[in-house]
């Protein structure tokens, strides 16, 4: 007698923490560290403690957060920053990323309601970048400047008047507004340069990300103008001083590798790959949280 064939869905187990953390992506935090890093140099008499809750709360729970609500969304196949084969993800990734946005909050509010405000509105503009219905990254020039606003101009902000404790009125110091300014433009110029590999992948799902409307050479004309503006805002901001001159040379390494890399990518627009790219991103994190920790040192 045959055994009865059970005809019941099977039930995938649900993700392993293993797979979790990869989709927390928390080493790509480093890379936007040095806005926190331009903040705490800038800052004369900071909170201590303070300090250490804003910068642990961004970089390892809110920006976790946002890693997190992207991958469940666009559960992705190919490569993604920090990540060269993505785990598949099922709703577990949801709650985890509810989660962490939930204790940022509940933190937060230690440090002060504003630096709340910002981790709700941070939060909820990175759910409508991703989420399905809303889904602000099929929009390539309104999703590249608000990530660039988010992650730049206002992080830097709101970490500055955290970690000082200052008016939110005193925010609209023009030389507050200058740096937040050029922290959004470094964003935006780096922005594109993390898409270049993915314009295969974003097409499969409908999304014409800033890079795949700029083309891949494009990408590069954009990022090196950006830069180039960048660079013209720090000379200002430190008024031709030392301290610019310190960055060109903590910037040097990466300088040197995007002009190479861009030289390949011309005779071969293959070479615009993952492996590049992250190597690029990496170059360039260390050169700025280098620099804006001597600077901080120095201050």
């Amino acid at each position: 007698m045959e055994a009865p064939v059970n005809s019941s869905p099977k039930i995938r187990s649900a993700m392993s923490l293993r797979d979790i953390g990869l989709h927390l992506r928390v080493p790509f935090s480093f890379f936007l560290l040095p806005v926190f890093w331009f903040a705490l140099s800038q800052s004369a008499h900071p909170d201590v403690g303070r300090t250490w809750a804003v910068v642990l709360i961004i970089h390892l729970l809110l920006y976790p957060a946002s890693h997190a609500y992207n991958s469940y969304y666009d559960k992705d196949e190919d490569s993604i920053g920090m990540l060269a084969s993505p785990p598949p993800v099922d709703r577990t990734l949801w709650w985890v990323a509810l989660g962490l946005d939930a204790l940022a909050l509940l933190l937060g509010i230690g440090v002060g309601w504003p630096f709340v405000g910002y981790l709700l509105v941070y939060g909820l503009i990175s759910r409508a970048y991703s989420y399905d219905r809303i889904r602000l990254k099929k929009y390539p020039v309104l999703s590249w400047l608000i990530v660039g606003s988010c992650q730049g101009g206002l992080t830097y902000l709101a970490t500055y008047q955290a970690i000082n404790q200052v008016p939110v009125a005193e925010l609209l110091q023009p030389s507050l507004l200058l740096a937040a300014t050029l922290c959004s433009l470094n964003i935006l110029a780096v922005y594109p340069i993390t898409q270049v590999y993915q314009h295969a992948e974003d097409g499969r799902r409908g999304d014409l990300t800033m890079s795949r409307l700029l083309g891949i050479r494009g990408t590069f004309w954009c990022t090196a103008i950006l830069f180039a503006l960048t660079m013209i805002g720090f000379y200002i901001f430190f008024r031709g001083q030392a301290p610019f001159y310190g960055l060109q040379l903590c910037l040097l390494p990466a300088t040197v590798y995007f002009v190479r890399w861009y030289s390949r990518v011309h005779r071969n627009p293959n070479a615009a790959d993952y492996r590049s790219a992250m190597r690029m991103t990496l170059l360039a994190g260390i050169g700025l949280n280098l620099f804006f920790i001597i600077l901080w040192g120095l201050n």
